[in-house]
């Protein structure tokens, strides 16, 4: 790639950016300040989990404010230690933090500090980016394939001897693909020796393909982010963490103010306890599954194309409707619905409740 190519795909790269991040600040204002919206509005927007945090969680959570008084360690620790023995590590392994997006943060760091570069799909979860390149890490943005999936391939094209990270999302944000485990396990044998692949499994949880920390040890380079925000419904919390070979974890903990010191006493106690809510975790999965249905018949119905999705959204085209979905959406008190590709009618919409998904399908249904 000689150095106009390369000029012309950072360029490209900084307005995809930009775009991501604009629409998403102006959604966040839309919806906040509820401008030209009256009564109940259908929040469908942030992938968040309609039905959470679990009664266990929100009892501990209770519980927690009389003691935040108190710095959290000892539940930190043990919050850690049955994470570790979740996934079959130590509590070495384990980093918390104020949501998975912090340890993208703080993983992205530690790749700048290397002084190069970093290559990630595109569209992909954007929102780590911004912070990245400010502290001197450049991204390489590599489009999808035409069936909206993660081209590994052309990532490994991207990659260059400067390369220090290779970010991926899987399932993905936003369209809700995923990565076979099989090319993924040969993606990661093959990458993870020459830089770090920071691998966000926000939302594994919502599918059955099988999260890839049993690598951690073989790999040092391999940490894998996840997070209390999705299916357990503890977005607001604030709570997340990584997995990562114990050397890793200490370089990444030191970039932190202390070790692990991203989350409150009242997230952690939430967090603790809504891992051993196993059935309420079990319902969120089926509900979505549920809602999912509800919502791709209502597309088929309009004739509006969509990836089947592994997630807790559904990533569509509006094009064929041949009307402005955002806008009839809201018309109805239904926010949420935007793109992440300029010049595109795909969008992303994420799953409500059943009840919401319903009336998303009458809202098309009608127009």
């Amino acid at each position: 790639m000689d150095r106009r190519q390369v000029l012309k795909q950072s360029a490209l790269a900084a307005a995809a950016f930009a775009f991501s991040r604009d629409a998403f600040s102006r959604e966040v204002e839309r919806i906040v300040t509820h401008r030209g919206f009256t009564g109940n509005i259908i929040k469908l927007s942030s992938n968040e989990n309609p039905h959470g945090p679990s009664p266990a969680a929100k009892s501990a959570m209770i519980a927690a404010v009389g003691v935040s008084n108190r710095y959290p360690w000892e539940v930190t620790t043990q919050l850690r230690e049955k994470l570790a023995s979740m996934y079959g590590l130590t509590k070495e392994h384990i980093m918390i933090g104020a949501g998975s997006s912090e340890l993208l943060g703080i993983t992205s760091l530690m790749a700048a500090l290397q002084k190069g570069n970093a290559v990630a799909p595109d569209p992909t979860f954007r929102l780590w980016m911004g912070a990245a390149r400010k502290v001197g890490l450049p991204i390489k943005l590599v489009p999808l394939t035409g069936k909206k999936q993660t081209d590994l391939q052309r990532i490994k094209d991207a990659m260059d001897a400067n390369t220090r990270m290779v970010y991926l999302c899987n399932p993905a944000n936003p369209t809700g693909t995923i990565i076979p485990a099989a090319e993924l396990e040969t993606f990661i044998k093959d990458i993870a020796p020459k830089c770090i692949i920071l691998l966000d499994e926000a939302y594994t949880e919502f599918c059955d393909e099988p999260s890839m920390v049993k690598w951690v040890n073989d790999y040092p380079n391999l940490v894998v982010a996840k997070t209390f925000s999705k299916i357990h419904g503890m977005a607001g919390a604030r709570i997340g963490f990584a997995m990562a070979h114990p050397q890793t974890i200490k370089q990444l903990n030191d970039l932190q103010p202390w070790a692990n010191a991203g989350a409150g006493a009242v997230a952690l106690a939430g967090a603790l306890a809504s891992l051993d809510d196993k059935n309420f975790m079990s319902f969120c999965k089926a509900e979505n599954q549920k809602a999912r249905s509800v919502f791709y018949k209502a597309l088929d119905k309009v004739g509006m194309p969509y990836i089947e999705s592994h997630t807790s959204f559904v990533y569509f085209n509006s094009a064929p409707f041949g009307k402005d979905v955002q806008k009839l959406l809201e018309s109805q008190q239904i926010v949420g619905a935007r793109t992440f590709e300029e010049g595109t009618k795909w969008l992303r919409l994420s799953v409500g409740t059943v009840d919401e998904m319903k009336k998303v399908a009458e809202a098309l249904s009608v127009a």
